[in-house]
Order: structure tokens, then sequence, then C-alpha cells
């Protein structure tokens, strides 16, 4: 068997990660350090003084946990390509409940705080708050937000709705950092009173903005520029299942590897605002590619009637399912239905020497999926 992999060729950076985590726990003693700092003992002493402590650092806390759980699903292929975005997004599931309970202790130790230095109702302050303090609404109101979007992605709720709404819901999350740093500027100690913490916290926000854009935005607008991908025709796998080959330029500088996939973006009507995953089903070549979906929702059921010379951006690749998570040179692959798609490309991505065995699991032969160039790489 030989490896006729086409593709630039990369492997998975563990040093990058562990700086990465070094880097996440670096900045999370700071702030800690720097909240607990800008507290004094005779702000402690006075009437709400604790009350306004507690909310000033859980704020701190949580909005640094906030801007990890940003960088854990800006895609950093770095850390995808070690971690797996299955493993980030569990993740950032995880860090979520406690961020949203920091930032709601925050909102109400500094609301009791201030009622009981003033020695007003907890109510009445909490509004004066809002409709009088420079920042407070637009904070409220990108807390509300970032709440709402943690709900929908319980699994009760996401059971009940589809995963297109479950996705426009999520963007409003984007719009809660937004407002929250509004909040944080306008009113937050730190960027007003402490000129290292704001260039602490000013330097965090501006990393994260800057990773969120090169990587969800400016490096798959370049890639999908560069390589220009069309649809070029559509065959029929099976009843519930198409494979779509698409035309593209110099796609063997792709840094994918087999049993990867994209993001793919079908630009024409009705599918253009989203992005879903597939994996691709044989390695590129200089000039085409080729990705086999199954029909399982109301986006790629609308694969199926896509018309040739249709545009395609891409984001990507992602994905730990590759040769580098070999240990020995026997390999045993198994795989079902439309399962067998990622593994067809990475039959054709195994280095020279493997001993290979497939096990693929139909109802039938004739709901095998691909079973034609997988055998041809196991003979």
């Amino acid at each position: 068997m030989t490896n006729e992999t086409t593709t630039r060729s990369w492997v998975p950076r563990h040093d990058l990660v562990r700086l990465a985590t070094h880097l996440f726990g670096i900045g999370l003693a700071l702030t800690i350090v720097l909240g607990v700092a800008s507290e004094s003992s005779a702000s402690l002493g006075t009437a709400g003084g604790i009350a306004n402590a507690v909310g000033r650092v859980t704020s701190l806390i949580g909005t640094y946990g906030l801007l990890v759980m940003v960088v854990l699903v800006a895609r950093l292929q770095f850390l995808e390509r070690v971690v797996g975005q299955d493993v980030l997004t569990r993740w950032h599931r995880w860090v979520a409940p406690y961020v949203l309970v920091l930032l709601w202790v925050h909102t109400v130790g500094s609301t009791l705080g201030y009622a009981r230095a003033e020695g007003d109702g907890v109510l009445h302050e909490f509004w004066k708050l809002l409709t009088t303090t420079p920042g407070m609404l637009t904070g409220t109101v990108g807390l509300v937000l970032l709440t709402v979007a943690a709900l929908s992605s319980y699994h009760w709720a996401k059971r009940h709705m589809k995963y297109e709404t479950w996705w426009a819901v999520h963007l409003y999350t984007y719009l809660g950092i937004g407002l929250s740093f509004s909040h944080q500027l306008s009113s937050g100690s730190a960027f007003v009173e402490e000129p290292v913490a704001r260039a602490f916290w000013v330097g965090l926000w501006l990393a994260t903005v800057g990773v969120v854009a090169w990587f969800r935005l400016f490096l798959p607008i370049f890639r999908s520029s560069f390589h220009a991908l069309t649809v070029e025709s559509i065959r029929t796998e099976h009843a519930d299942v198409v494979s779509i080959a698409l035309r593209g330029r110099r796609l063997d500088l792709l840094p994918i590897r087999g049993g990867q996939f994209l993001q793919w973006r079908f630009l024409r009507r009705g599918m253009w605002a989203q992005a879903h995953p597939y994996s691709i089903s044989a390695m590129p070549t200089r000039s085409s590619m080729r990705v086999t979906v199954k029909r399982l929702g109301d986006h790629s059921d609308e694969l199926f009637g896509l018309e040739p010379g249709t545009r395609v951006f891409i984001e990507g690749p992602y994905g730990t399912f590759t040769h580098h998570r070999m240990r020995t040179n026997r390999v045993l692959l198994i795989g079902a239905g439309v399962g067998v798609t990622p593994i067809r490309a990475l039959l054709e991505d195994l280095p020279a020497g493997c001993d290979v065995l497939v096990a693929l699991r139909a109802a039938s032969t004739d709901d095998l999926v691909l079973a034609e160039g997988v055998v041809g790489y196991t003979e």
C-alpha cells in the first residue's frame, strides 16, 4: 500500500497546546491577583464593602472565563489537531455554568453592596443602577443574552429545536459578549481606577478578538478565495447519500489529512448563511476533492439539489481522526453507513506499509456506501 497524499503535510503541535494551557493558567492567576489587589481594607470596612468586593472579583473571574470560552470555540487549528473540536466544545460547555454563576453573583453582590451603602431597597437600587449608571443597561442585556444562549444549549432544550434555530440563538452570544465589554469599559474598576489592570484587560480583549477574527473570519476567507471551490457534479451513492465532486485551485496546498472534516457553506439562496461539518471522502488532488453526505436534516436535504457551478466557502480543516493517532502499523477501522466517509479518505492517506483491516456495517450490501473505494485500498 502506498501513500499518494498530495496535500501539504503537517503534524500535531503538542508543544503549542502545552503553551496555550500554561497561558490560560497564568491569565487566571493574574486575573485573581489584580482583582484582589484592587481592594483595600478601608473599602471592605464600609457599609456594603464586602458585597461590592465579592461582586467586583467575581466579575473579573467570570469575564476571564467568558473569554476562555470564546477561545475554546474559536477553532484554533493547532488546538483542534491535537485535542479535537468535540473535546474543546465539551470544555466550553463545562466552563459555561461556572461563568454564568460568577457573573450573576457579580450582579447580585454589587446590587446588594450599593443598596446597603445607600440604605436603599435592593430592587430600587437595581433599577437606579440600571437607569443612571453608564454601561449598566448594556451589561444587564448582555448577561441576559448569555443566559438565554446557555439555557438553549442544555439537552432538554436542544431536543425541542432544530440545529438551525439553536445556531441562530447562539449567535446572540457574541452580542452579549460585546455588551459585556462595553459595561466593563465604562464602569469596571479595573478600567477606571487601575492602569496596570486596564492594560491587562485591554490586552486580553484585543487578543481574543484577534484570535476569533483570524481563525473564524480572515483565514477562511483567504482559503476560500484562494482555492475558489465550486461544485462540479453530484452523484447519488444511495437513496439518502450523495457525493459532491468539487473543483478548485491548488487544493494540494490545503493542509488537510484523511479523516478530517471541513465546515462547508454552499453559496446559494437558503444555504449561504449556515456552515455544516462534513468529512471529505477522498483526498484532494491538485484541482479536485469530494465530500459525501447523508440526508439527515434541512441543510443536507438541500445538498441533493445543488447545481454545478455553485461556489463553496470552507472553514478548516478540523479533526483528530488522522494517521497521526497510530501507535503501530496495524490498523483496524470500523464504520457504518455514511460513517465510512472519513475512513475512505483516511485509507488513502495512511503511511506505506500499514496492515489494514476495515469492518463496515450495513443492513444489506446495497446499503454499503463507497464500498468499492474502500475495497480498493485494502486489497
